[in-house]
């Protein structure tokens, strides 16, 4: 690294200290009546809690020294040391953490000594971490993409906090009823969280509503509500090293008691309206916002997060420095997407209207602090806020957009003066119908610097939907590829696979994965490959089994694992799955004496509540799987398999297992993708589009080594320039067409032939994400996964060349980039 942030990262190795363990296990389990009874209902939850809280006891004082540590460099005041570091703060509406213990035991090195208390018990150390429930403050690839980060920031060393919001109820646990996709509480605080700590004397009041009132050129908010952020912190073990990380998450609650007079009167509940008010703000992840209501609480949550941070983020550099003049020197502010993106506008509110800033000195101080990822090309995922909703509840900032906006536009203005459609196309305010704020060109403009997530994104983004800004500033616009923690998504979710290779090449992988490359040399050697996919079948076979137990399923881990989990949604293309599911299936059935390659075809992943087209994919899966799993003509050759609920456990449970990884976004729509970087780490191959960090990575082992399909991005652009016709495909090609009409007519829901009439006329008709364009080429692309799958030795040499190709997208490699690049002071 080349940043003097260099000097100050991770120093010092981890103590293995049984016997301190030993006793905090004991003093924890003292104080627990039901462990050892034999008549205990959940003693593999009660050590869980034990572990947790005698893990705990070691990783405190880790972050009181980490903090000391921190507080001591960025206050260097010596001419003739180094530049201290800026400490990030990284803002993220999600953080999906998973289990901690199994984490935290790696960290500290006690899995062995936990082991054998469990043994000395009658328990199994796997019981005692599937006891653990998930940390719900996440959906997908944002917030497992933040809690690597999380990991490496520790494990580097870097001086950083997340900050995010305390889901009572995270985004929603699914269920299937009937096929059908139903949400519910998920309710993973039932129990309480024995990790995290909360900090009673960290709260900040959060205004909503209300008024602005001038003084002369002076401006005051004056909210109608407030209620208090209360912090809870999460501590995050580095590997290798003694340092921590914070993840810091703000849980809203009432400024005030109840109204002791409306509680006497019988108004109980208006009596309590403060309070509920305020719990509101920490029950769900992203509420629906098919209603104004959902809307409403959607951005409150946001201005929640940004607000307590920002004033966390002042009072701590204050505490520091005593000024507030060197604030975007020494801190950074990072959106992680753009719904931390009112970060700059309270920031600027904070520091003109209670710290006593000038506009031009508080703006130096905003531009210098703040950088922005984005994380999609799609306009119709940029969030945009209505202005008339941020005249009620955020009266004063929307006064600082529309300040920003006037000197943005007159800088523009001075450079084309006669461009008015530029202007229009820039402005911070959307003019066409109901007026808006861009909340990613807000963000643009207030950031130091812009990235995107792989090269192609990254390209395609200042093409496209920030053209304008890019030539204008240039120089703003960077990209950082992501990448992934080994220590969860190795080390810790696949060890037989690790053990491999560490016997092959040593574990110094574990923090520099860039020496996965000295498997390449090895890669046709048969005693790795034999053990690579030892571990392959291990994993397959504990997979089975869960899907057996959640689900009543038999699969054959003899068969190729076909993988696709993540987020439904129509651009991911699950639907383009499931019409190559019916296509080998009806051709099982014309010929069910051929050579067919056994295939269990596994997807996991939730659709948005209010998201009609994804909820009926989900649906057509289970209706798809019913029929293709009780054919008898089938007799086993393909599975279809969904499993509900899909988290970090339970992708630690399917990815190690996964022999093909469907990467199959429409070239041009996915920004990077993680969980392909997690399943070639994991020895799969990879089917996919050139699309996001799927090319870096084909370009890192050989294209050779994926099976690539589909139109590129330039092609897809070019399909839709001319018109692109999707019935023509349909009408081309007599195993698509085969496949729709199947649909059409109702083969796999008999009891409602109409079902799905409107998901497939919408892709007869508009097709936007051309899974017509790309069926023939990706069935293609599926006989070559069938090909080289019956070649068992070659097989494993793809995996192992894959493995060893990863050593780029570890999130250690992307933290080092963001600090070059983007977080250092020459950056």
């Amino acid at each position: 690294m080349s940043h003097p942030v260099a000097a100050h990262l991770g120093a010092g190795t981890p103590a293995h200290d049984g016997a301190a363990l030993r006793q905090a296990l004991a003093v924890e389990l003292a104080r627990r009546a039901d462990v050892g009874d034999p008549s205990s209902r959940a003693p593999a939850r009660a050590w869980m809690r034990a572990a947790a809280a005698a893990c705990r006891a070691t990783l405190e004082p880790r972050w009181a020294r980490t903090q000391a540590q921190d507080r001591e460099a960025m206050t260097r005041a010596s001419p003739h040391a180094a530049l201290p570091p800026r400490r990030v703060h990284y803002l993220s509406m999600e953080f999906l953490m998973g289990r901690a213990l199994g984490n935290a035991l790696a960290a500290l090195g006690l899995e062995g000594d936990l082991r054998e208390q469990l043994a000395a018990g009658g328990l199994s150390l796997p019981d005692v971490l599937e006891s653990e429930r998930d940390m719900a403050v996440g959906n997908g690839g944002l917030g497992r993409l933040a809690a690597c980060f999380l990991d490496s920031f520790a494990t580097l060393g870097l001086p950083a906090f997340g900050y995010g919001v305390r889901y009572q109820y995270g985004m929603f646990a699914q269920r299937i009823v009937h096929g059908q996709q139903v949400e519910a509480p998920d309710d993973w605080l039932r129990d309480g969280n024995p990790w995290e700590i909360p900090r009673r004397e960290l709260c900040y009041e959060i205004g909503f509503g209300g008024r602005v009132e001038h003084d002369g050129a002076a401006r005051r908010w004056v909210p109608e509500i407030s209620v208090q952020a209360n912090a809870y912190d999460f501590i995050v073990p580095g590997h290798g090293t003694e340092r921590v990380a914070t993840l810091r998450q703000w849980h809203a609650s009432a400024l005030h008691p109840i109204d002791f007079v409306l509680f006497c009167r019988g108004e109980h509940l208006q009596a309590g309206r403060e309070h509920i008010e305020a719990d509101v703000l920490n029950w769900v992840l992203y509420p629906d916002d098919s209603t104004h209501a959902g809307r409403q609480l959607r951005l409150k949550q946001e201005y929640f997060l940004v607000s307590a941070s920002l004033q966390d983020m002042l009072a701590r550099h204050l505490r520091e420095q005593g000024r507030l003049d060197d604030f975007g020197a020494r801190n950074v502010v990072h959106l992680n997407d753009t719904h931390p993106a009112l970060a700059p506008v309270e920031l600027m509110r904070l520091l003109i209207d209670v710290h006593g800033f000038e506009w031009e000195a508080a703006w130096a101080q905003v531009r210098a602090a703040t950088s922005y990822t984005n994380h999609t090309l799609m306009p119709e995922a940029l969030e945009h806020w209505p202005v008339q909703m941020l005249k009620e509840l955020l009266p004063r900032h929307l006064e600082i957009v529309f300040e920003i906006n006037h000197r943005f536009l007159d800088a523009v203005r001075a450079l084309h003066p006669h461009d008015d459609a530029l202007a229009a196309r820039m402005s911070l305010i959307d003019e066409s119908g109901e007026r808006r704020v861009r909340m990613a060109s807000l963000s643009i403009a207030a950031s130091r610097r812009v990235n995107g997530v792989s090269e192609l994104h990254s390209q395609l983004m200042v093409r496209t939907i920030f053209a304008d800004f890019a030539r204008l500033w240039p120089e703003r616009f960077t990209n950082v590829t992501n990448g992934v923690t080994p220590r969860r998504w190795l080390m810790q979710a696949n060890p037989a696979l690790a053990a491999a290779i560490d016997e092959a090449i040593g574990d110094g992988w574990r923090c520099d994965l860039d020496r996965l490359a000295d498997l390449a040399p090895l890669a046709a050697e048969r005693g790795l490959g034999d053990a690579v996919m030892h571990a392959k079948r291990l994993n397959k076979e504990r997979l089975a089994a869960l899907i057996r137990r959640e689900l009543g399923v038999t699969v054959d881990p003899a068969g190729l694992f076909d993988v696709q989990v993540k987020r439904i949604h129509e651009y991911k293309r699950q639907l383009l799955n499931l019409l190559h599911v019916i296509a080998r299936y009806q051709a099982i059935v014309a010929e069910p004496h051929a050579q067919w390659q056994p295939r269990t075809v596994v997807l996991a992943g939730k659709a948005a509540t209010a998201y009609v087209a994804a909820k009926t994919i989900v649906r057509l899966a289970h209706d798809v799987a019913r029929v293709v799993n009780d054919d008898p003509h089938v007799a086993g050759r393909l599975k279809l398999v969904f499993l509900p609920n899909y988290s970090v456990s339970l992708a630690e449970a399917i990815i190690p297992a996964a022999d093909l990884s469907q990467q199959i976004s429409t070239a041009g729509t996915e920004a990077s993708g993680t969980g392909n970087m997690k399943f070639a780490l994991n020895a799969a191959l990879t089917i996919g589009t050139w699309d996001g960090a799927n090319i870096e990575m084909a370009q890192a082992m050989g294209e050779a080594q994926m099976f690539v399909f589909g139109l590129r991005a330039e092609q897809v652009a070019r399909e839709k320039e001319l018109g692109y016709d999707p019935r023509r495909h349909y009408e081309d090609q007599p195993v698509l067409r085969a496949v729709i009409d199947a649909l059409l007519r109702g083969d796999f829901s008999p009891d409602e032939p109409q079902r799905y009439r409107a998901l497939v006329e919408s892709l007869l008709n508009n097709d936007p994400y051309m899974l017509l364009a790309d069926f023939a080429s990706y069935l293609q692309a599926q006989q070559r996964v069938d090909a080289l799958y019956r070649e068992p030795g070659r097989w494993a040499e793809a995996a192992v060349r894959n493995v060893a190709a990863m050593g780029r997208f570890s999130s250690d490699r992307t933290i080092r980039d963001y600090v070059d690049r983007i977080w250092s002071r020459g950056g």
